[in-house]
């Protein structure tokens, strides 16, 4: 059975090279379409290295790092997210980002998505948030890597009590499978009241 644990400080540091793999091999799926490199991760996981709010939760089989979701305080990635939030009338001071969850092929149907959200929004509730966001990538309904049968996690996201934050939304650049240049993605943000009664799954 997979182990699921909270890491901070020095514990987060030492997985967040293996945090980088998996976020290569698991953001190559649809939507993501990711063609990853460690060097681009070693940079963007630095954010995670310098902000003292930042949790890491890992899913471990023994050793081996099966899955992990991240969070930091929403202002630690105020430069991507600050114009995306400035209508909202929602100070970034006051909501926790819940950034990528990636878990791996053998270690899914356990339960292991929720305890990442869990588990991150009990941090985040630690840290006085009352706010918890996250973005999802946009792909059109008619892209040709679309494979069929794909279902998207928005009724995942509903029953954790999440919603969209319409027009609320940024962009990113990376490269996507079989192209040979980056390209922009929009993601859209959706948003939980931490002041909310738990979620109860079931």
């Amino acid at each position: 059975m997979t182990e699921v644990r909270v890491l901070t400080g020095a514990a987060l540091d030492a997985a967040l090279e293996d945090v980088a793999r998996l976020r290569i091999a698991v953001f190559r799926d649809f939507p993501y379409l990711y063609d990853g490199d460690l060097e681009y991760e070693r940079g963007y996981l630095q954010t995670y290295r310098d902000s003292p709010g930042a949790v890491l939760v890992g899913a471990f089989d023994g050793a081996r790092l099966m899955g992990a979701a991240t969070g930091t305080p929403m202002e630690d990635h105020a430069e991507d997210f600050a114009q995306a939030f400035a209508g909202t009338g929602l100070p970034l001071a006051e909501i926790f980002y819940c950034a990528e969850s990636v878990l791996l092929p053998e270690a899914r149907g356990q339960g292991i998505g929720h305890r990442f959200f869990d588990l991150r929004e009990a941090h985040a509730r630690a840290l006085g948030r009352r706010y918890s966001a996250f973005c999802a990538v946009e792909r059109p309904a008619g892209h040709p890597a679309r494979p069929a049968g794909y279902r998207p996690l928005d009724p995942f996201w509903r029953r954790r009590g999440y919603a969209p934050l319409p027009g609320v939304a940024a962009s990113f650049r990376w490269t996507d499978l079989g192209d040979s240049a980056q390209s922009d993605h929009r993601l859209n943000f959706w948003l939980r009241d931490l002041r909310d009664p738990p979620v109860s799954i079931g």
